[in-house]
């Protein structure tokens, strides 16, 4: 191979880099637009107390908290939710999502 394919391969290979770089940024540019725009969302729906309460599940259970945030918006964007949700409702609203879920227990013989 010759110099300049060699410089050649290496353009193109910087190139997509750099196009891979740029694609991660917008997607990641637009992931924290969103969770932006949610995290809006839920401070007009939720309490101050309740808000403390979902961000405290989401440092244990994260994926649930987020499953949690995405049913309140849409509960309250139907009209099905009490805006300002207070603690005490929030809670109720987990017990009854958390009784949902099977129970798994293992017994040892």
């Amino acid at each position: 191979m010759s110099d300049d394919e060699l410089e050649q391969i290496r353009k193109r290979k910087l190139n997509s880099l750099q196009n891979r770089v740029s694609d991660d940024q917008r997607q990641a540019q637009a992931e924290q637009q969103i969770e932006q725009q949610k995290q809006a969302l839920l401070a007009k729906i939720l309490s101050p107390e309740a808000r403390q309460r979902l961000n405290n599940l989401k440092m244990v259970k994260r994926d649930f908290a987020e499953q949690i945030e995405m049913q309140l918006i849409e509960m309250a964007q139907t009209g099905r939710l009490p805006i300002p949700l207070s603690d005490a409702q929030l809670k109720s609203i987990l017990l009854q999502l958390q009784s949902r879920k099977r129970e798994t227990t293992i017994r040892r013989i």
